[in-house]
């Protein structure tokens, strides 16, 4: 059986368009609930969600969907997807839910679900929710439906464990840290996360009105960061996203991190302090100067598919720790059990406050080789291997990189696109590389 609504990082649509309706979450949450009851007597689940205007409505629709199915609720509010995760453990649930689509607009909305651990759930499971959304419902009689409360000082914990997670002999006093919030979920957590460790906290993407979440701000559009921590002469500058669980950092100077570089001082950090670090899990698109510094330390870099759910499963399978994309979702699941922006940019200062050097000072022998990305529009689906120009001219540039550089063609999962990607160490040779690729795809 093949998932029909699961996608990569659970459910995820455009508000009022099939599957983010009223109607399908409320059905959804019902077939949830049904499942989690096939296993347990009186299961219950927390709902949290971002700043979006459309979570009032879906949050409603989940609400009823499980109190239908006899499943108790408890309702967090606005709180990051890693957030969610680790109150989910800590209250000892039976399953966590997250109404986000991340880092994207605001007029899109998504499902995500957490186990019971806090980690993302098999394939098999969502498998059996799809399943179970095929039958009709089993409607709890009076006596037996679920509740609702809601637990009121969730963010307040979720702030203790995050501050938890940096070393106590340690602070951040001393220094300007400009903080992004995206206008998401981290808007009234995030500043007082760093601000409750000591450091001067200058907020910016922290008022959302419901529809303004990534707007030009965030770790998708990190230029607002840049400028804000130029402007304010800052130390450091955090950027979260929609939901927070992917990072981006700049520096004193307005240098702009992205998280293979970030994903590289976590695990230098940690063979510094002489723990064991095996080995480091990336993807397809992490970038090649990272994997030969690792080598270099004699540290393995696995690469998989785009996707932090395959760096989870990775990490999983080797009993490794460290992982994430250079989109800036990373994993350090000795603190965390998944990706969490804020845990992540504490894992960073702790080692700049330590060691008290920049982060320039640290990357000092880790200079990113030029990645040329470009996007060619083709019929959705469209197997790109059929295009024998391209076969053959990904095969010659390939030749011509050797050892030095990467292609990498995949198509989108999610519009009509084919992204060619091609890396070297000279600038001009992945341009000129990308744009024969580009345009062997076009005339295919």
């Amino acid at each position: 059986m093949t998932r029909q609504y699961f996608g990569t990082d659970g459910i995820r649509g455009t508000v009022g368009q099939h599957p983010i309706t009223p109607d399908f979450v409320l059905q959804l949450a019902h077939a949830v609930g049904r499942v989690l009851k096939r296993t347990q007597e009186r299961p219950t689940v927390l709902i949290g969600k971002d700043t979006r205007i459309s979570g009032y409505m879906l949050e409603s629709a989940l609400e009823s969907g499980f109190n239908s199915a006899g499943v108790d609720v408890v309702l967090l509010g606005p709180l990051p997807t890693p957030g969610v995760a680790y109150l989910t453990r800590a209250q000892r649930a039976s399953l966590g839910v997250v109404i986000s689509a991340s880092h994207n607009p605001y007029h899109d909305n998504g499902i995500k679900f957490f186990s019971a651990q806090g980690s993302k759930l098999p394939d098999a499971w969502e498998l059996e929710v799809e399943a179970a959304l095929q039958q009709p419902p089993v409607w709890a009689d009076s006596a037996s439906l679920g509740k609702t409360r809601r637990l009121d000082d969730a963010a307040g914990r979720y702030i203790e464990f995050c501050k938890s997670t940096f070393p106590h002999d340690l602070t951040l006093k001393g220094l300007k840290i400009v903080v992004d919030g995206a206008h998401g979920a981290a808007y009234h957590i995030a500043p007082k996360v760093f601000h409750e460790l000591g450091a001067e906290v200058i907020a910016i993407g922290c008022a959302p009105d419901g529809l303004n979440i990534n707007h030009e701000v965030g770790a998708t559009h990190p230029d607002a960061l840049v400028r804000a921590v130029r402007a304010n002469r800052a130390d450091y500058g955090i950027a979260l996203d929609g939901d927070a669980d992917r990072l981006q950092m700049v520096d004193a100077q307005g240098r702009l991190y992205n998280g293979d570089e970030l994903l590289y001082l976590m695990a230098i950090d940690r063979m510094g302090r002489d723990e064991d670090v095996p080995g480091v899990v990336g993807t397809l698109m992490t970038n090649m100067a990272v994997e030969l510094a690792l080598r270099a330390r004699g540290v393995k870099l696995e690469r998989t598919k785009v996707g932090d759910r395959y760096v989870l499963e990775a990490l999983a399978r080797h009993g490794w720790v460290l992982g994430g994309e250079s989109s800036g979702h990373l994993l350090a699941l000795d603190r965390q059990t998944t990706g969490d922006g804020l845990v992540s940019a504490l894992q960073v200062l702790q080692y700049c406050a330590r060691s008290e050097q920049t982060m320039a000072q640290l990357l000092a022998g880790l200079t990113l080789f030029p990645q040329v990305l470009l996007n060619v529009r083709v019929p959705l689906g469209q197997d790109w291997r059929a295009n024998t120009r391209l076969v053959q001219e990904a095969q010659a540039v390939e030749a011509e990189l050797g050892a030095s550089g990467r292609v990498l063609i995949r198509p989108s999962g999610t519009e009509p696109v084919l992204r060619i990607m091609v890396e070297a160490a000279d600038q001009a040779v992945a341009s000129r590389c990308a744009e024969r690729l580009s345009q062997a795809a076009r005339m295919g």
